[in-house]
């Protein structure tokens, strides 16, 4: 679950906000300041933050330089949110760091849509930085396009190293079909679903003793590894 801080002084909008969030199953808290955002910070860091021009003391864009600064360590996604329209004030956001914006009034559903663009292009770019992916004995070598399984190479396919791989990024976690087809194969659901069965069923077999880690979620998908 994405934990998401809400930087809004309005709070009829920050709770709006919020309560649209957690119906989609965000885990959300409402900030009315820049002083609340390191507060939280300190505490725990977000996986996004929705952030507000017009805030009591700092302003939105001193908030946004400074969370985007090589200071700081941790790259946190932000989309800024502002009443604001002219050019300027999202052209300005944008070459600070911003990765997305919404202008006010804005519509809950489009949101929620640049919310979960922003979080999958962090997500993907978080998992492009791991070259090494392991799990039980299995080592999956991104950059050398290798795997071992007990200390021993075993050989597989380009789609079965790209499924591997996505399992390993996501282990002990419940995956759909419809979420391993985009991912691997960059399709949509469309395809025979029988296409990735036959697969695991191979990727199973090649990884010897370490296959039975694979699982099926009757009527779901798969996960590698017990559930979270």
């Amino acid at each position: 679950m994405a934990l998401i801080y809400c930087v809004e002084d309005d709070e009829s909008i920050r709770e709006l906000v919020s309560y649209a969030l957690h119906s989609q199953g965000f885990d959300v808290k409402g900030l009315e300041s820049g002083k609340e955002l390191n507060e939280a910070l300190r505490a725990e860091m977000p996986d996004l933050v929705l952030l507000d021009i017009m805030l009591p003391g700092e302003d939105g864009l001193t908030i946004l330089k400074k969370l985007k600064s090589r200071e700081n360590e941790k790259n946190i996604p932000v989309i800024m949110m502002t009443a604001k329209s002219n050019e300027f004030d999202i052209v300005k956001g944008l070459d600070l760091g911003a990765d997305d914006y919404v202008t006010k009034p804005f519509g809950i559903m489009e949101l929620l849509s640049r919310i979960r663009s922003v979080l999958r292009r962090s997500r993907r770019s978080s998992d492009e930085e791991q070259l090494i992916l392991a799990y039980g004995t299995i080592i999956a070598d991104r950059k050398q396009h290798t795997v071992s399984v007990d200390g021993k190479d075993i050989s597989l396919t380009l789609k079965e190293f790209d499924l591997l791989c996505y399992l390993l990024l996501n282990k002990e976690i419940v995956l759909s079909r419809e979420q391993i087809m985009q991912a691997v194969w960059e399709v949509s659901f469309e395809m025979e679903s029988r296409t990735i069965d036959m697969h695991i069923m191979s990727l199973r077999q090649k990884l010897g003793s370490q296959g039975r880690l694979i699982r099926t979620v009757r009527g779901v998908g798969y996960r590698l590894g017990d559930r979270r």
